[in-house]
């Protein structure tokens, strides 16, 4: 695991060499009696997310919680410092420090004290991830693996840092040897091994109890079958050996590769083999995003084949989009297997799933184009409504992300067909989630025309938006929750209001709307302007002074915090107006080029707004105020597409096309530049290293 291990006598000692450990580095303590699994010690000492971890006899804290260790280690030390018990707790161990190359050894003078019992891996190049909870020796509760249909996101995660440890266990070979030698290339680490008295607590225990009873809440992975246990004599031991050598370590390893909750097409088609291929990533040095990165350029050739518009090429693009969604089930498979979450890793994996799918789409059009068949429309079509219905899922998710009193009949009710096992699939599959609908848009390509595959796949996700936002409604209106001042922040982050609608809430102020008025108020703006769009005469101002009503009302709609049962709706509802306005302009207009120009600009559009969710869900807030501003927001946009319709959809057209083409190719430039500047500098600096477990369709 990358740690080196040195002996510390007592709690002050630990205390000493915590000190001494640069502060931008992890440490970690581990009982010198421990015995367990050596996945137990990687889920507990080498997990980037949390700030603080611990399994029985083992815990390890982030630069972010090394302060509140040290007051514990000092609350230790202070009333019988020398190594002595103090309140059932007895502190000797040992500490040592990181070589240069990430592998580590015992410090000179430092005392060997043992390791881990049980088969030992072959080095695989990283350490892993816990299985998924189940009855067991060592079983630490933790976070269920996955969420309910309301979506919870996954946990905050700490900054990812260097990291260091502390640990070790008298056996017959040393810990010391296994924190320091285990995974090659893994990050330096610093480790103290902390043996106490038979029937005593164990310093770690204590350690990790007061961070929890303090400001630093600890992490406790589910083990699972895993072994982790301090045992307080030799027939404790014995049997602790013997749970060891009873558990397949490395099958356990890979089953915890998987997320725990998914799809159907995902669980039972890639999931029994991508694991396989995530194991054999990691033994080669192969990082996650890399993974990630093969995926994108594979979707990228599936797309390129699809428009080559002849029947190899659809064949082709079929095979090599299911390929890439291998790929895609790899990366985080491989990233939960060698436990290499990371800030920038999270939004690549996010960013990449909604590049692939929508040039596909592109591909398609392009694809069909080149037989003579127009479906620029429904490619666009599918892009907005699959982005409409995510919009669905993150704004639900956020507004009932911390809400108080979170309960409702219908959340009841799913429960209870939760225990019917073959509902849950049902109910899985219905809402289309990526593997479902990467395999149906695969197999489509292949054997039908685009046509087809764009016209069924609109049906399907159409019919999955309906039972998904009607169950959503239903649940929000029967649930007694109260939410909270960061959710209303999150909806009005994710309404994306530029400077008009922005004018329009600060005049009319907090109170201009109450109750349940906000979601009614966009869906009337969205009406409206939609409605203009698709039937005032082309090149008429109508749907000018209609996106000038839209403008006000969003205002009005966003003028009040976004606490209510349904205003969760409002940033779909303005999702909707902005897209379906420039789709249905672009379509009416009969204008060459159009419609690509729309599809350009809309996936702009699309990134910022996807962009916006990572930033809160990853905990680092929205874009800056400034970036919304430039882009217009959604209002801006609106109100100037309709306004070139207006002014260019005279004669040829064409001006309309290079209208839309210059805007989606300025926000582009805005966003991205913004965007990746963003997220490559707070992956340098320790932002939160975070990833989905939540298994929520994507």
């Amino acid at each position: 695991m990358g740690f080196d291990v040195r002996t510390a006598a007592d709690a002050a000692a630990a205390a000493a060499e915590v000190r001494r450990v640069p502060a931008g580095e992890r440490v970690a303590l581990v009982d010198a009696r421990f015995v367990g699994h050596l996945q137990s010690l990687r889920l507990a000492l080498t997990d980037p997310r949390f700030p603080a971890a611990a399994v029985p006899g083992a815990l390890t804290a982030q630069p972010q919680a090394r302060p509140a260790l040290l007051r514990a280690l000092d609350g230790q030390a202070a009333p019988a410092p020398g190594g002595a018990r103090h309140g059932g707790v007895t502190a000797a161990g040992t500490v040592g420090t990181p070589h240069a190359d990430g592998l580590a050894s015992a410090g000179a003078g430092a005392r060997r004290t043992g390791t881990l019992d049980g088969p030992r891996p072959a080095a695989d190049g990283g350490p892993t991830i816990p299985a998924q909870p189940g009855e067991g020796r060592g079983r630490v509760p933790g976070p269920a693996g996955g969420a309910d249909d309301d979506g919870a996101p996954a946990p905050s995660a700490s900054p990812g840092a260097t990291e260091r440890g502390i640990g070790a266990s008298e056996t017959d070979a040393p810990v010391d040897d296994r924190l320091a030698d285990e995974g090659a290339g893994a990050a330096p680490s610093r480790a103290a091994s902390t043996p106490a008295e038979p029937g005593t607590d164990t310093l770690p225990d204590a350690l990790a109890a007061a961070l929890d009873a303090g400001d630093a809440p600890v992490q406790r992975p589910a083990l699972g079958v895993l072994v982790a246990e301090v045992p307080d004599g030799p027939d404790a031991r014995r049997a602790a050996e013997e749970a060891v050598a009873g558990v397949d370590e490395e099958a356990v390893r890979l089953r915890g590769a998987v997320k725990p909750r998914d799809g159907f097409f995902t669980t039972f088609a890639i999931s029994p083999y991508s694991r396989y291929l995530a194991r054999w990533c990691a033994r080669r040095g192969l990082t996650p995003n890399q993974v990630t990165t093969a995926s994108l350029v594979t979707a990228l050739i599936a797309a390129a084949c699809a428009a080559t518009g002849t029947r190899a090429g659809f064949a082709a693009a079929g095979v090599l989009l299911l390929g890439s969604f291998v790929l895609d089930c790899t990366d985080g498979q491989l990233a939960r297997y060698s436990l290499q979450y990371s800030t920038l890793g999270a939004w690549l994996d996010a960013t990449f799933d909604r590049a692939k799918e929508y040039a596909y789409y592109a591909g398609l059009a392009l694809g069909a184009a080149r037989g003579g068949d127009d479906v620029w429309a429904l490619a666009l079509g599918a892009m907005v409504l699959q982005t409409v219905r995510h919009v669905v899922d993150f704004s639900f998710t956020e507004a009932n992300h911390d809400a108080a009193a979170n309960t409702s009949p219908t959340a009841a009710l799913s429960g209870r067909l939760d225990r019917v096992g073959w509902t849950v699939w049902a109910r899985r599959m219905i809402v289309l989630p990526i593997g479902e609908r990467w395999a149906l848009i695969a197999v489509l390509t292949a054997f039908t025309s685009p046509r087809v595959t764009l016209t069924v796949l609109l049906a399907g996700c159409a019919l999955a938006a309906c039972y998904t936002t009607g169950g959503r409604v239903l649940r929000s209106v029967t649930r007694r929750a109260h939410r909270t001042d960061r959710a209303a922040r999150a909806l009005a982050d994710l309404a994306d209001t530029g400077p008009l609608s922005g004018a329009v809430a600060r005049l009319a102020g907090a109170g201009a709307v109450r109750g349940p008025l906000a979601p009614v108020l966009a869906a009337l703006g969205a009406a409206t302007v939609t409605g203009a769009a698709l039937w005032a005469p082309l090149g008429s101002w109508w749907p000018v002074l209609a996106a000038a009503g839209y403008v006000v009302l969003a205002g009005l709609a966003v003028a009040a915090p976004l606490k209510g049962a349904l205003d969760w709706l409002v940033p779909p509802l303005l999702r909707t107006a902005e897209y379906a306005t420039v789709l249905v302009l672009a379509a009416r207009s009969e204008v060459n080029g159009a419609l690509p120009a729309a599809f350009g600009l809309v996936s702009a559009v699309a990134y910022h707004h996807y962009d916006t969710v990572y930033r809160i869900r990853g905990g680092t807030g929205a874009p800056p105020a400034w970036l919304v501003r430039a882009t217009g927001g959604h209002d801006g946009r609106t109100l100037a597409v309709t306004v070139a319709a207006a002014l260019l959809l005279g004669g040829t057209g064409q001006g309309f096309t290079l209208a839309l083409t210059a805007l989606a190719v300025v926000i582009a430039v805005a966003v991205l530049v913004e965007s990746v500047r963003f997220w490559v500098s707070a992956s340098a600096g320790g932002a939160p290293a975070v990833h989905d477990e939540t298994g929520e369709p994507a």
